[in-house]
């Protein structure tokens, strides 16, 4: 049986609607941030299959908590995205652009 990170109330939920308590710990350090990463690709792949408010929910979730334990606050997290976006701009332009193949690339 493989194991995932769960939201905090899922286990719960599964005892109360089945009445079977399921089989659970907590993570530790290093091996909580692999399971936000991991979770992180699900969330994302779930997204990428069936785009919905409550999948970008998720991704936002699971990002809040890797920054978390990267040690940044949620404000931090926006001040920095924020910062990026003045200084990079963001994507409401739409711009694309296209790029030689790696290794392809103009030299002068």
């Amino acid at each position: 049986m493989a194991e995932k990170l769960v939201r905090d109330k899922i286990p719960t939920i599964v005892e109360e609607r089945t009445g079977v308590r399921p089989p659970r710990r907590t993570a530790g350090g290093k091996e909580y941030r692999r399971l936000l990463e991991e979770k992180l690709a699900e969330e994302v792949g779930e997204y990428l299959a069936a785009p919905s408010l409550e999948e970008l929910a998720d991704i936002l979730e699971v990002i809040l908590h890797l920054a978390g334990e990267a040690g940044f606050t949620p404000e931090e997290l926006e001040a920095a995205r924020r910062a990026k976006e003045d200084e990079r701009g963001g994507f409401r332009g739409r711009q694309v652009m296209d790029f030689p193949p790696a290794g392809q690339e103009k030299q002068t």
